[in-house]
Protein backbone atom coordinates (compact mmCIF):
# COMPACT_ATOMS: atom_id res chain seq x y z
CA UNK A 1 0.00 0.00 0.00
CA UNK A 2 1.62 3.09 -1.27
CA UNK A 3 1.92 5.86 1.83
CA UNK A 4 0.91 9.75 0.71
CA UNK A 5 2.00 12.67 3.18
CA UNK A 6 -1.33 14.79 3.94
CA UNK A 7 0.04 17.94 4.84
CA UNK A 8 -3.00 19.31 6.89
CA UNK A 9 -2.14 22.89 7.13
CA UNK A 10 -0.91 23.76 3.30
CA UNK A 11 -0.88 27.28 3.84
CA UNK A 12 1.92 27.56 7.17
CA UNK A 13 5.74 26.46 7.22
CA UNK A 14 7.13 24.79 9.53
CA UNK A 15 10.40 26.19 11.05
CA UNK A 16 12.84 24.84 14.19
CA UNK A 17 13.86 26.53 17.39
CA UNK A 18 17.54 26.62 17.87
CA UNK A 19 16.10 24.36 20.68
CA UNK A 20 14.54 21.49 18.14
CA UNK A 21 11.04 23.14 18.88
CA UNK A 22 8.85 22.95 16.14
CA UNK A 23 6.90 26.28 15.14
CA UNK A 24 4.01 26.85 12.85
CA UNK A 25 3.34 29.89 10.95
CA UNK A 26 1.61 31.11 7.97
CA UNK A 27 3.14 31.10 4.67
CA UNK A 28 5.33 34.05 3.63
CA UNK A 29 6.00 34.81 7.29
CA UNK A 30 9.16 36.92 8.63
CA UNK A 31 12.09 36.81 11.31
CA UNK A 32 9.94 39.29 12.96
CA UNK A 33 7.03 37.39 13.04
CA UNK A 34 8.84 34.28 13.94
CA UNK A 35 10.23 36.31 17.10
CA UNK A 36 6.52 37.66 18.58
CA UNK A 37 5.41 33.97 18.16
CA UNK A 38 8.45 33.24 20.44
CA UNK A 39 7.55 35.50 22.62
CA UNK A 40 6.43 39.58 22.61
CA UNK A 41 9.66 40.64 24.92
CA UNK A 42 11.65 38.37 21.71
CA UNK A 43 9.89 40.62 19.37
CA UNK A 44 10.00 43.96 20.85
CA UNK A 45 14.09 43.42 21.47
CA UNK A 46 14.94 41.54 18.48
CA UNK A 47 17.79 42.78 16.14
CA UNK A 48 18.82 40.56 13.94
CA UNK A 49 17.91 36.87 12.79
CA UNK A 50 19.93 33.97 11.60
CA UNK A 51 18.59 31.30 9.30
CA UNK A 52 20.47 27.80 9.52
CA UNK A 53 22.79 29.79 11.30
CA UNK A 54 23.27 32.69 8.08
CA UNK A 55 21.97 35.91 9.55
CA UNK A 56 19.40 37.70 7.22
CA UNK A 57 17.14 40.98 7.14
CA UNK A 58 14.52 40.44 10.33
CA UNK A 59 12.06 40.86 6.95
CA UNK A 60 13.53 37.51 6.10
CA UNK A 61 10.22 35.09 4.55
CA UNK A 62 11.60 32.07 6.43
CA UNK A 63 11.12 28.53 4.75
CA UNK A 64 9.84 25.04 5.79
CA UNK A 65 12.41 22.78 7.51
CA UNK A 66 14.96 25.98 8.64
CA UNK A 67 16.12 26.74 11.67
CA UNK A 68 15.52 30.50 12.97
CA UNK A 69 17.02 32.47 15.62
CA UNK A 70 16.24 35.48 16.91
CA UNK A 71 19.12 38.14 18.20
CA UNK A 72 17.90 40.04 20.98
CA UNK A 73 19.04 43.43 22.80
CA UNK A 74 17.87 45.23 25.72
CA UNK A 75 18.19 48.58 24.34
CA UNK A 76 16.41 47.70 21.10
CA UNK A 77 12.49 48.49 19.93
CA UNK A 78 10.21 48.17 16.94
CA UNK A 79 10.88 49.68 14.34
CA UNK A 80 7.72 50.99 12.71
CA UNK A 81 8.08 50.16 9.44
CA UNK A 82 7.40 46.21 10.24
CA UNK A 83 4.00 46.85 10.02
CA UNK A 84 4.71 46.93 6.35
CA UNK A 85 5.68 43.44 6.05
CA UNK A 86 4.86 41.20 8.85
CA UNK A 87 2.02 38.43 8.51
CA UNK A 88 0.72 37.50 11.73
CA UNK A 89 -1.95 39.07 13.64
CA UNK A 90 0.06 38.74 16.82
CA UNK A 91 3.28 40.10 15.18
CA UNK A 92 0.59 43.26 14.18
CA UNK A 93 -0.88 44.44 16.85
CA UNK A 94 2.03 44.21 19.33
CA UNK A 95 3.90 46.26 16.77
CA UNK A 96 1.26 49.06 16.82
CA UNK A 97 0.29 48.78 20.77
CA UNK A 98 4.05 49.32 21.37
CA UNK A 99 4.18 52.41 19.03
CA UNK A 100 1.02 53.61 20.51
CA UNK A 101 2.21 53.44 24.23
CA UNK A 102 5.30 54.70 23.05
CA UNK A 103 3.44 58.04 21.80
CA UNK A 104 1.44 58.45 24.83
CA UNK A 105 4.62 58.50 27.15
CA UNK A 106 6.07 60.93 24.10
CA UNK A 107 2.58 62.90 24.40
CA UNK A 108 2.40 63.03 28.12
CA UNK A 109 6.48 64.32 28.60
CA UNK A 110 5.52 67.02 25.75
CA UNK A 111 2.87 68.15 27.65
CA UNK A 112 4.62 68.33 31.03
CA UNK A 113 6.92 70.41 29.53
CA UNK A 114 4.52 72.71 27.79
CA UNK A 115 2.32 73.42 30.91
CA UNK A 116 5.37 74.25 33.24
CA UNK A 117 6.35 76.55 30.77
CA UNK A 118 2.95 78.32 30.41
CA UNK A 119 3.26 78.29 34.29
CA UNK A 120 6.62 79.96 34.31
CA UNK A 121 5.27 82.96 32.10
CA UNK A 122 3.35 83.28 34.79
CA UNK A 123 5.29 83.31 37.43
CA UNK A 124 4.80 79.77 38.82
CA UNK A 125 5.60 76.10 37.88
CA UNK A 126 3.98 72.77 38.75
CA UNK A 127 5.92 72.49 41.54
CA UNK A 128 4.24 75.42 43.13
CA UNK A 129 1.11 74.54 42.15
CA UNK A 130 -0.72 72.54 45.39
CA UNK A 131 -2.54 69.30 45.30
CA UNK A 132 -5.60 70.98 45.78
CA UNK A 133 -5.90 73.15 43.41
CA UNK A 134 -4.28 70.24 40.57
CA UNK A 135 -7.20 68.46 41.72
CA UNK A 136 -9.76 70.79 41.93
CA UNK A 137 -9.00 72.06 37.80
CA UNK A 138 -8.64 67.74 37.06
CA UNK A 139 -12.31 67.67 38.73
CA UNK A 140 -13.67 70.50 36.44
CA UNK A 141 -12.10 69.27 33.27
CA UNK A 142 -13.52 65.49 34.44
CA UNK A 143 -9.62 64.13 33.84
CA UNK A 144 -9.20 61.29 36.18
CA UNK A 145 -5.01 62.35 36.84
CA UNK A 146 -2.18 64.70 35.58
CA UNK A 147 -1.04 62.33 33.02
CA UNK A 148 -4.38 62.53 31.51
CA UNK A 149 -3.91 66.33 31.71
CA UNK A 150 -0.32 66.17 30.04
CA UNK A 151 -1.26 63.76 27.45
CA UNK A 152 -3.74 65.91 26.44
CA UNK A 153 -1.72 69.08 26.11
CA UNK A 154 0.48 66.50 24.60
CA UNK A 155 -1.37 65.38 21.86
CA UNK A 156 -2.98 69.14 21.26
CA UNK A 157 -6.27 68.50 23.26
CA UNK A 158 -5.65 70.89 25.44
CA UNK A 159 -4.20 74.15 25.54
CA UNK A 160 -0.90 74.78 28.02
CA UNK A 161 -1.69 78.31 27.94
CA UNK A 162 -5.14 77.92 29.02
CA UNK A 163 -4.67 75.22 31.24
CA UNK A 164 -1.99 77.44 33.29
CA UNK A 165 -4.57 80.50 33.15
CA UNK A 166 -6.78 78.31 34.73
CA UNK A 167 -5.15 76.83 37.50
CA UNK A 168 -3.30 80.12 38.13
CA UNK A 169 -6.91 82.24 38.34
CA UNK A 170 -8.59 82.63 41.45
CA UNK A 171 -10.91 79.51 42.25
CA UNK A 172 -13.36 81.70 43.91
CA UNK A 173 -13.58 84.29 40.64
CA UNK A 174 -17.03 85.05 38.80
CA UNK A 175 -17.05 83.06 35.91
CA UNK A 176 -20.44 83.60 35.05
CA UNK A 177 -19.40 86.05 32.07
CA UNK A 178 -17.65 83.21 30.37
CA UNK A 179 -18.87 82.44 26.90
CA UNK A 180 -20.53 78.79 25.66
CA UNK A 181 -17.78 76.48 24.94
CA UNK A 182 -17.27 76.77 20.98
CA UNK A 183 -13.35 76.46 20.75
CA UNK A 184 -12.37 73.12 22.00
CA UNK A 185 -10.48 73.05 25.28
CA UNK A 186 -11.27 77.08 26.32
CA UNK A 187 -13.52 76.26 29.08
CA UNK A 188 -14.24 79.26 31.52
CA UNK A 189 -12.34 81.68 29.58
CA UNK A 190 -13.50 84.55 27.44
CA UNK A 191 -13.64 83.91 23.61
CA UNK A 192 -14.26 86.76 20.96
CA UNK A 193 -14.36 86.51 17.47
CA UNK A 194 -12.19 89.04 15.41
CA UNK A 195 -14.35 91.18 13.53
CA UNK A 196 -11.85 91.67 10.88
CA UNK A 197 -12.75 87.87 9.34
CA UNK A 198 -15.63 86.77 11.44
CA UNK A 199 -14.73 83.26 11.67
CA UNK A 200 -17.36 80.88 12.20
CA UNK A 201 -17.55 76.72 12.66
CA UNK A 202 -15.81 74.98 9.53
CA UNK A 203 -12.85 77.99 9.44
CA UNK A 204 -9.13 77.11 9.62
CA UNK A 205 -8.71 79.65 13.06
CA UNK A 206 -5.82 80.37 15.02
CA UNK A 207 -6.50 82.10 18.72
CA UNK A 208 -4.90 85.25 19.82
CA UNK A 209 -4.35 85.57 23.77
CA UNK A 210 -5.17 89.34 24.28
CA UNK A 211 -4.59 90.85 27.85
CA UNK A 212 -7.45 91.76 29.31
CA UNK A 213 -9.74 90.27 26.25
CA UNK A 214 -9.51 86.58 26.28
CA UNK A 215 -8.74 84.67 22.98
CA UNK A 216 -9.60 86.55 20.48
CA UNK A 217 -10.08 84.12 17.45
CA UNK A 218 -9.26 84.75 13.90
CA UNK A 219 -9.83 82.77 10.49
CA UNK A 220 -6.71 81.97 9.15
CA UNK A 221 -6.50 83.42 5.76
CA UNK A 222 -7.11 87.11 7.74
CA UNK A 223 -4.58 89.66 6.93
CA UNK A 224 -4.42 91.10 9.73
CA UNK A 225 -2.33 87.65 11.36
CA UNK A 226 1.02 89.84 9.78
CA UNK A 227 0.67 92.54 12.64
CA UNK A 228 -0.03 89.76 15.26
CA UNK A 229 2.70 87.47 13.95
CA UNK A 230 5.70 89.50 15.36
CA UNK A 231 4.36 87.96 19.06
CA UNK A 232 4.27 83.93 18.14
CA UNK A 233 4.25 83.56 21.87
CA UNK A 234 0.94 84.64 22.02
CA UNK A 235 -0.66 82.63 18.76
CA UNK A 236 -2.17 79.36 20.27
CA UNK A 237 -3.52 76.23 18.05
CA UNK A 238 -7.26 76.22 18.60
CA UNK A 239 -9.56 73.83 17.88
CA UNK A 240 -13.69 74.42 17.24
CA UNK A 241 -15.66 72.11 19.56
CA UNK A 242 -18.01 69.65 17.82
CA UNK A 243 -22.30 70.21 17.72
CA UNK A 244 -21.98 73.66 18.52
CA UNK A 245 -25.04 75.07 18.74
CA UNK A 246 -25.08 78.93 18.31
CA UNK A 247 -25.14 80.79 15.50
CA UNK A 248 -22.40 83.59 14.50
CA UNK A 249 -21.52 86.61 12.33
CA UNK A 250 -20.53 86.40 9.17
CA UNK A 251 -20.69 89.27 6.31
CA UNK A 252 -21.37 88.51 2.32
CA UNK A 253 -20.99 91.32 -0.22
CA UNK A 254 -23.17 91.42 -3.20
CA UNK A 255 -23.02 93.07 -6.66
CA UNK A 256 -26.84 93.42 -7.34
CA UNK A 257 -29.02 95.20 -10.31
CA UNK A 258 -29.81 98.81 -8.73
CA UNK A 259 -33.79 98.93 -8.77
CA UNK A 260 -36.87 99.31 -6.82
CA UNK A 261 -37.07 96.50 -4.26
CA UNK A 262 -33.57 94.99 -4.89
CA UNK A 263 -32.85 94.97 -1.29
CA UNK A 264 -36.56 93.32 -0.26
CA UNK A 265 -35.53 90.23 -2.51
CA UNK A 266 -31.80 89.39 -1.48
CA UNK A 267 -33.13 89.72 1.86
CA UNK A 268 -35.91 87.40 1.25
CA UNK A 269 -33.82 85.11 -0.04
CA UNK A 270 -31.66 84.99 3.48
CA UNK A 271 -34.59 84.54 5.74
CA UNK A 272 -35.56 81.65 3.26
CA UNK A 273 -32.29 80.21 3.96
CA UNK A 274 -32.81 80.62 8.00
CA UNK A 275 -30.29 82.96 8.31
CA UNK A 276 -31.18 86.59 10.07
CA UNK A 277 -29.77 89.67 8.80
CA UNK A 278 -27.81 92.05 11.50
CA UNK A 279 -26.60 95.03 9.29
CA UNK A 280 -26.90 96.12 5.89
CA UNK A 281 -24.93 99.03 4.24
CA UNK A 282 -25.39 99.66 0.78
CA UNK A 283 -22.45 101.70 -1.43
CA UNK A 284 -24.25 102.94 -4.80
CA UNK A 285 -22.11 103.57 -7.77
CA UNK A 286 -23.33 106.80 -9.63
CA UNK A 287 -21.47 105.67 -12.95
CA UNK A 288 -23.11 101.89 -12.69
CA UNK A 289 -26.75 100.25 -12.49
CA UNK A 290 -25.22 98.05 -9.84
CA UNK A 291 -24.86 98.71 -6.03
CA UNK A 292 -22.65 97.46 -3.70
CA UNK A 293 -24.80 95.54 -0.79
CA UNK A 294 -22.91 94.31 2.86
CA UNK A 295 -24.84 92.33 4.80
CA UNK A 296 -23.73 91.06 8.11
CA UNK A 297 -25.87 87.96 8.54
CA UNK A 298 -26.09 85.17 11.09
CA UNK A 299 -25.28 81.42 10.36
CA UNK A 300 -24.46 78.08 12.23
CA UNK A 301 -21.64 77.26 10.20
CA UNK A 302 -19.69 77.24 6.55
CA UNK A 303 -22.24 74.77 5.24
CA UNK A 304 -25.09 77.41 6.36
CA UNK A 305 -23.25 80.34 4.79
CA UNK A 306 -22.92 78.30 1.76
CA UNK A 307 -26.14 77.97 1.56
CA UNK A 308 -27.20 81.64 1.26
CA UNK A 309 -24.50 82.35 -0.76
CA UNK A 310 -25.82 79.88 -3.30
CA UNK A 311 -29.13 80.67 -3.00
CA UNK A 312 -28.16 84.34 -3.47
CA UNK A 313 -26.04 83.66 -6.42
CA UNK A 314 -28.75 82.07 -8.05
CA UNK A 315 -31.13 85.26 -8.14
CA UNK A 316 -30.95 86.93 -11.37
CA UNK A 317 -30.69 90.36 -10.49
CA UNK A 318 -26.89 89.55 -8.34
CA UNK A 319 -24.04 90.23 -10.39
CA UNK A 320 -21.31 88.74 -7.77
CA UNK A 321 -21.21 87.56 -3.95
CA UNK A 322 -18.40 86.79 -1.80
CA UNK A 323 -17.78 86.24 1.57
CA UNK A 324 -15.17 89.29 2.90
CA UNK A 325 -12.32 88.90 4.86
CA UNK A 326 -9.39 91.55 6.15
Amino acid sequence: MEHVKVDLFPDNVYVFTPKGTIMRLPRGATCVDFAYAVHTDVGNHCVAAKVDRRLVPLRTQIKNGTTVEIITAKSASPDPRWVNFVVTAKARYSVRQYLKNLQHDEARNLGRRLLNQSLRDGGSSLRKISRERMKAMLDELGLNNTNDLFERIGLGERLAPLVAKMLLEDPSADKSESSPVTIAGTENLVIRYARCCYPIPGDEIMGYLSTGRGIVVHRTICGNLSEFRKQPDKWIAVNWEDNIEQEFSAEIVTEILNKPGALAEIATSIADTGSNIEQVSIDERQEEDYASLAFLILVRDRVHLANVIRRIRSMPIVKKISRTCA
